[in-house]
C-alpha cells in the first residue's frame, strides 16, 4: 500500500481503539483455550470501580492463578465436551434454538458485502461469539475492506449481530458451573455489550 493511500485512511480514535482491543480480548479468549502468554497478559489488566472495570479485576485475580492446563480443561467443558459443551456459543442457538440457522445465512451476507473472509483455518460456523467479537474489532479498525467503518456500520452490524443475544450469552457464562477462569470473562462480555448497546440507544 502506498503512503499516500495510508494517508487517506481515517484515523481511529482512540475509545475505538480500546473498544477494539476488548472485542479483541474477548474473540482471543473464546476463540481457543488461552495459552501461558495470553493468561499472563490477561493477569496484568486492571480495571476502575465500575462494573467492567471490576470484572477486568476479578479476571486479572483468577489468571495469576490459573495453569495453562486448568484453563484448557475449563474450555473443552464449556464449548467442547464429550457430545457437547455446557453452551453453545452461537448466535443461531440463542436467537432461534437451532444451529445454522437464519441468523448465520444473515451474517455471511453481511460478511460479503462488509469483505470479510472466513478464515481457511477455522471450521466453526462464522456466528461463534469468538468471530463475531473478532468481526467487530476489524470492522472498527479497518482490517477488512477499505478500512474502518463508520459509527453506522459498526451499530448496524451489532445490533444485528451481537445486540439480540450476546448479552445473554455472556450472562450464561458467568453463571455456566463449570466457570471459573470464564466467570469474569463472562462478566467482561457481560458488562461490555451493555455498554456497546447503551451507545447504540443514546446514538453516541
Amino acid at each position: 500500500m502506498a503512503l499516500a493511500d495510508m494517508a487517506e485512511r481515517p484515523a481511529v480514535a482512540e475509545e475505538d481503539v480500546l473498544r477494539a482491543g476488548l472485542y479483541d480480548l474477548l474473540g482471543a479468549l473464546l476463540a481457543n483455550p488461552p495459552k501461558r502468554d495470553l493468561i499472563d497478559r490477561v493477569a496484568k489488566l486492571e480495571g476502575d470501580d465500575g462494573d467492567l472495570g471490576r470484572a477486568v479485576r476479578a479476571l486479572a485475580r483468577v489468571a495469576r492463578a490459573t495453569t495453562e492446563q486448568a484453563a484448557e480443561r475449563e474450555f473443552t467443558s464449556l464449548f467442547i465436551g464429550v457430545a457437547r459443551g455446557e453452551l453453545l456459543p452461537y448466535a443461531s442457538y440463542y436467537m432461534t434454538g437451532f444451529l445454522n440457522e437464519k441468523p448465520l445465512a444473515v451474517l455471511r451476507n453481511d460478511m460479503g458485502r462488509l469483505g470479510i473472509e472466513r478464515a481457511p483455518n477455522v471450521f466453526e460456523p462464522e456466528d461463534n461469539i469468538a468471530s463475531l467479537c473478532e468481526m467487530m474489532a476489524g470492522l472498527i479498525l479497518g482490517r477488512f475492506g477499505d478500512g474502518p467503518v463508520g459509527l453506522s456500520v459498526q451499530k448496524d452490524f451489532f445490533s444485528a449481530h451481537l445486540g439480540p443475544w450476546a448479552g445473554h450469552f455472556f450472562a450464561d457464562l458467568e453463571a455456566a458451573k463449570g466457570s471459573v477462569f470464564y466467570a469474569p470473562v463472562g462478566a467482561i462480555g457481560r458488562a461490555f455489550i451493555e455498554i456497546e448497546r447503551e451507545a447504540i440507544r443514546m446514538g453516541a
